[in-house]
């Protein structure tokens, strides 16, 4: 399991790097088809390594001047309120219904993906009244999502910021970064109680996803951006469009029905 995890971890964590992406919209998939994880516990475990990226990612970020503490806090406090609804939530779904969630999520991110290769903000971030009100509607809504579908939730976080909130592009990734990890812990802290982490992968998951990430992140700046997105987002449509299309099960037939 351990070196069925590591491969995991590297394979996401490559292409999260490669494209900007947190590691979890790669690791729910092959989880899912590798070892064959309920959707539920490939969403738990998911989020369990993305919090180890996270806590890394910021404190590179950190180190660089690279993150606004007061924007974090905006998005952090409220992610945290909603992170474990969005895990029990995930938890009670039928996992045919959490599959089609998914293939949506999946969707969207490619479009969102997409749309980050034209974003500007601009020089100084909003302040005050102003950014509590864009920054802290986003982080119950990404806390909801992250706990839910098992992702650290940049891809929104993101967007918003620089959009409606005029984050310089790298400062809205490091304090993105940074309001993850409180939120990713009390997400993945309710799918450990609930049963959804799968603990025999994670010693391999979660230096797969740092080592997968650096080295990632290291090849993007030799490749092509916009052609990386591109190839990115028709794997996540493809992706996607495989889990919309997950079958209900069929009901059981009654003992009159039967008769």
């Amino acid at each position: 399991m351990m070196g069925r995890g590591l491969v995991i971890g590297l394979t996401a964590g490559a292409f999260g790097g490669l494209v900007g992406l947190g590691g979890g919209v790669v690791m729910v998939p092959m989880l899912v088809g590798m070892t064959g994880l309920r959707q539920q516990q490939a969403h738990g475990t998911s989020l369990v390594a993305l919090v180890f990226t996270g806590l890394v990612g910021a404190a590179s970020y950190w180190s660089r001047g690279r993150v606004e503490v007061v924007g974090a806090v905006m998005l952090a406090v409220p992610a945290v309120l909603t992170a474990r609804l969005g895990a029990r939530y995930a938890h009670a779904l039928p996992e045919w219904k959490l599959r089609r969630a998914f293939g949506g999520f999946l969707i969207l991110v490619s479009v969102l993906l997409l749309g980050k290769t034209w974003l500007s903000g601009g020089s100084v971030p909003a302040a005050g009244l102003w950014l509590a009100a864009v920054l802290v509607p986003v982080g119950l809504l990404v806390g909801f999502l992250s706990g839910m579908m098992g992702v650290g939730g940049g891809n929104m976080m993101v967007p918003a910021m620089v959009l409606l909130a005029g984050f310089p592009q790298v400062l809205a990734q490091g304090t993105s970064l940074l309001a993850m990890v409180p939120a990713g812990i009390v997400g993945a802290h309710a799918h450990w109680q609930l049963g959804n982490v799968a603990r025999a992968l994670l010693p391999g998951v979660i230096p797969g996803i740092l080592l997968g990430t650096l080295a990632g992140s290291a090849l993007a700046m030799r490749l092509p951006e916009l052609a990386l997105r591109l190839a990115f987002a028709a794997i996540l449509v493809y992706t996607g469009v495989k889990f919309l299309r997950t079958k209900r099960p069929e009901a059981t037939a009654s003992p009159a029905a039967a008769g």
